[in-house]
């Protein structure tokens, strides 16, 4: 496989003609995530079965012909951990990837260990073992040196390789519809995270009463502003915790904000005129006019906390017998989800592990588990699984008052 990097628009556009050619390709980025309003893009890496290949995003003027073939209906893109990637994607063209493949994500699906770093991936799938030495390189510094492009050109070296035997046993086991809609599900997911608000990611955002969320919500709104003003990520013009902190103090003036542990650093010192004059205009939004405060996903009750760590225990269990990763079938939240809307009546949306392949893995069994139509009882030593899970046997009726037969 012959490797080469790219620093002009004619050849980079030569290799999209390449890559839509082969219709399949493995696709990395390296970048730096925590100097500008969004991460820097330092180096994009692509390996067909022909050619593997970095393409230098500092000299190359435009990028557009690439974003196009990640978001087209006939060139699979395949990747390792690729939540970056689809978000460079998404916020440099706003189309989500058709045809996106993760390894990583695929592996979870073949074992019970999820995430898999790519050398650990590389190691079980093919036997190799690959260096891992710069992971601290500064990707936006002129000139790279050989060591770190090859470095770069190995997180897509082996990536088709990886696909071809994982699709291969997914296949045979019946669970290659499983992992495309895991892929198309982080596709949509990571769209519809792109899509919102800023002041809806902080965090402890859904315990604010409303006059604290307007203020919360303005703040938000100025700081995302001011960040891409000034090209700085947002966390660095004002920290999410302090963010938070204002919002529920509300500050009048300059000399009572300085009151916040922090506040007084040079950074945020000099904009804290603006801050207080953001806070006055939250203060004066009419009581009619304030938003209604946010229900929180994971606001579930003691008892509804309980059932969820029982039926753990049975997604566990399921999890363990088909050797797949628990973590990535259903997280807490999940099994949240299902025992609030079985205890609703399941009106509304139908809950993750009911729907899809999670409702034919382990749907059932949960939904017997909070009806008590199953027991469960610790499994033999030998047994490939720590419990076993018995539906309940009927009950005999009871013969009605009167209805025996005589002596």
């Amino acid at each position: 496989m012959s490797s080469e990097i790219i620093d002009h628009q004619y050849d980079f556009l030569e290799l999209c003609d390449h890559i839509r050619s082969c219709g399949i390709v493995a696709f990395d980025t390296e970048f730096v995530s925590d100097i500008g309003y969004r991460p820097e893009l330092g180096l994009l890496q692509f390996a067909t079965p022909e050619r593997c290949v970095a393409v230098d995003p500092l000299t190359v003027p435009s990028l557009g012909a690439w974003w196009d073939i990640m978001a087209d209906e006939e060139t699979t893109v395949v990747v390792h951990g690729g939540q970056a990637e689809i978000r460079f994607c998404i916020q440099r063209s706003g189309l989500v990837p058709q045809r996106l493949v993760d390894i990583q994500i695929a592996e979870g699906l073949r074992g019970r260990s999820y995430p898999m770093s790519y050398s650990a991936i590389i190691e079980r799938v093919l036997g190799e073992t690959i260096k891992n030495d710069q992971t601290r390189t500064d990707w936006l510094r002129r000139p790279l040196s050989p060591e770190q492009i090859h470095y770069a050109l190995e997180d897509v070296d082996h990536v088709l390789d990886v696909w071809s035997r994982q699709s291969r046993w997914l296949q045979q086991k019946g669970r290659l519809d499983w992992a495309y809609a895991e892929f198309d599900r982080m596709c949509s997911e990571i769209f519809e995270d792109e899509q919102q608000e800023p002041w809806e990611r902080l965090s402890g955002i859904h315990k604010l009463p409303r006059r604290e969320l307007a203020v919360a919500q303005k703040l938000a709104s100025w700081r995302e502003e001011e960040a891409a003003f000034r090209n700085k990520p947002a966390r660095r013009v004002l920290r999410d915790d302090l963010l938070i902190d204002l919002a529920r103090r509300r500050p009048r003036t300059v000399q009572q904000a300085l009151q916040t542990r922090d506040l007084n650093r040079p950074e945020y010192k000099k904009r804290l005129e603006d801050i207080v004059g953001v806070i006055d205009e939250a203060l004066r939004i009419p009581e009619d006019e304030l938003p209604r405060r946010i229900k929180h996903s994971d606001d579930s009750s003691s008892d509804e906390q309980v059932i969820s760590r029982l039926l753990g225990l049975a997604l566990g269990n399921v999890c363990a017998e088909l050797d797949i990763a628990q973590s990535l079938v259903g997280t807490n939240r999940d099994l949240n989800e299902l025992v609030r809307a079985i205890r609703q009546g399941e009106k509304g949306e139908t809950p993750r592990l009911l729907s899809g392949w999670r409702g034919e893995v382990c749907g059932d069994l949960l939904r017997k588990v909070l009806e008590g139509r199953v027991q469960f009882r610790v499994a033999p030593a030998n047994s490939s699984t720590p419990l076993i899970f018995e539906e309940k046997p009927d009950r005999p009726e009871k013969p009605e008052r009167g209805s025996g037969k005589g002596r």
